[in-house]
């Protein structure tokens, strides 16, 4: 019988609290590799803030109304967390919050900018996603040493997303890898694809998915997902998330492979 997760607000306070963890050790990783970038992040009312920097997209808060009703105390201090910085203010929302949050951000003055859907699917020990690998390609968690190697990996594959910005996406990867587990892709020894994986006590985080150019279309992600969610299993998770955007291809793969959307999350911005 099929282990049956409803989506309700105790799944959301799992779901927000591992992406808000994995992005918590993201800006210590920052901190540590590059001390002058000021990284740094904050808990204020349940929420976890974090600053990585004026224009990186982790710059923001996550499970604001989650675990504690947000007050305008929560937002101001926030708010000055940012613009301390000189960062502009956003919050991720989950639909799951506590409703008097919309009347709070309306009033300070906030603006609806961004949706993602946050998908998630149970696994369970001897998960079997009956997928049809491509038994050439080769995956493995990167060894001490390698997260260059493995940033250069997902920068080229980023890079047709984010044509002109492969200094900073390869400076992204390099912090990506040293705050979570950094999965390869190899085809005949090369690797075509990279992808990470967090944990969060026991949900799984999977993200950072990227394949090269010219290794499209060989089941490199699909080897991917295997063995994250393999390896996930094996360490005691029973819950696996990613996020998209509504309606991507990315959404769609996901869904074809056990993935349901848990809720549709907004990103805010405080008019300046």
């Amino acid at each position: 019988m099929e282990n049956i997760i409803f989506s309700d607000r105790n799944l959301a306070r799992q779901l927000e609290r591992t992406e808000a963890s994995n992005s918590a050790r993201f800006v210590e990783a920052r901190r540590q590799l590059f001390p002058e970038s000021g990284a740094e992040w904050i808990e204020v009312g349940g929420a976890y803030a974090m600053f990585d920097g004026t224009e990186s997209p982790l710059t923001q808060t996550f499970g604001l109304g989650m675990f504690e009703e947000a007050t305008n105390g929560h937002l101001e201090t926030l708010e000055n967390f940012f613009k301390e910085r000189g960062a502009p203010v956003f919050h991720e929302i989950s639909p799951m919050a506590d409703l008097s949050l919309l009347s709070l951000l309306k009033e300070r003055g906030y603006y609806p900018i961004e949706l993602t859907s946050v998908m998630y699917r149970p696994i369970e020990r001897e998960i079997n996603l009956g997928l049809m690998l491509n038994p050439q390609i080769k995956t493995r968690i990167i060894e001490a040493g390698e997260e260059k190697f493995w940033a250069e990996t997902a920068a080229r594959g980023w890079s047709t997303e984010a044509p002109g910005l492969s200094e900073f996406m390869l400076d992204l990867g390099q912090v990506t890898a040293r705050s979570a587990l950094p999965f390869l892709a190899e085809l005949n020894e090369k690797p075509i694809a990279a992808g990470v994986l967090s944990i969060n006590k026991d949900v799984a985080l999977l993200a950072g998915a990227a394949t090269v150019p010219e290794g499209r279309r060989q089941g490199a992600q699909l080897a991917l997902l295997n063995s994250r969610l393999q390896y996930a299993a094996e360490h005691g998770c029973t819950i696996a998330m990613m996020c998209a955007l509504p309606g991507s291809q990315s959404q769609r793969n996901a869904e074809k492979h056990g993935f349901r959307i848990a809720y549709t999350r907004i990103k805010w911005q405080l008019d300046n």
